[in-house]
């Protein structure tokens, strides 16, 4: 079947003076401009973003609490559970938040549910399970923003719950401490359509951050975050979240990391997929 290309309209006088500022062919000026880049600067941090540009995590919703639970379950030796999807989104989510904790001194485990045996969500008999492990604080990324009654079940047995989410947010939301997901209402966070791992990233950014000035790493000890973008950018780029604002800077880093390919689980993935010594890119198959 023959494809027709059909272009948007386009301001001639705003396209060539676009071009002329960044010196770059009329066609992609078009493309910009039909993309909401208005501006020579608006463009540059389209094309070439800065991890600098990263929007400030303390202005998500619920940060400032977060960072303080997680804080002083570190202090008491608190033993965590992380309650994750099964999807890339979840499993990335998980991974990053669980290697950052146990990173900077936290008892923690995990739980992926079973697609077929427990379902999507937090299910009520697995938190019971959980709970009678000794776990005071159940962490829940990728879910939990609708599961009130099994946030009920966690909070009746003992553990402080904390919801790490990016789906829609019902009119009724659990009891949980504190809820992070940039589409709850009163959020100022810039970035609205992150992955979940993008908001388990903005958490740990705040919380090393927070670390840092409390006098955790004088060592020099202090996690280099970057490191964790091939997890993040994956579990972004698999979600099909839109690759604008905080998304795109993310990625174009993370994809350096997974080209890189150190770390393990990385490379096997690479291997099998029969790009080990390939640079990873983004498209569409």
């Amino acid at each position: 079947m023959e494809r027709v290309w059909e272009l948007r309209e386009c301001d001639p006088d705003r396209s060539q003076a676009l071009a002329g500022a960044l010196d770059v062919p009329l066609l992609l000026a078009r493309l910009l401009l039909q993309r909401q880049v208005q501006d020579a600067e608006q463009a540059r941090r389209f094309l070439a973003p800065s991890l600098a540009e990263l929007d400030d995590p303390s202005s998500m919703k619920g940060m400032d609490t977060a960072v303080a639970r997680l804080e002083e379950a570190i202090k008491r030796g608190e033993k965590v559970c992380i309650y994750g999807d099964y999807d890339v989104d979840g499993v990335t989510s998980v991974s990053v938040l669980l290697l950052f904790l146990r990173r900077v001194g936290l008892q923690v485990e995990y739980f992926i549910p079973s697609r077929l045996v427990e379902g999507y969500g937090l299910n009520a008999a697995s938190i019971e399970e959980i709970a009678a492990r000794g776990t005071s604080l159940l962490l829940t990324v990728d879910c939990g923003i609708s599961d009130v009654d099994q946030v009920e079940v966690a909070r009746r047995a003992g553990m402080d719950v904390v919801i790490i989410d990016h789906h829609q947010v019902p009119e009724e939301v659990p009891a949980a401490v504190t809820i992070l997901n940039p589409h709850q209402p009163g959020c100022t966070f810039p970035t609205k359509d992150l992955a979940a791992v993008g908001v388990v990233f903005n958490l740990v950014i705040a919380l090393r951050a927070d670390l840092r000035d409390k006098g955790m790493f004088t060592r020099g000890e202090e996690p280099n975050l970057r490191a964790y973008l091939d997890l993040v950018s994956l579990g972004t780029v698999a979600d099909i979240v839109p690759l604008l604002q905080e998304n795109r800077i993310i990625t174009r880093f993370g994809l350096e990391e997974l080209t890189a390919g150190r770390r393990p689980g990385v490379a096997a993935l690479k291997e099998v997929a029969g790009m080990l010594s390939d640079d990873v890119a983004v498209g569409q198959v």
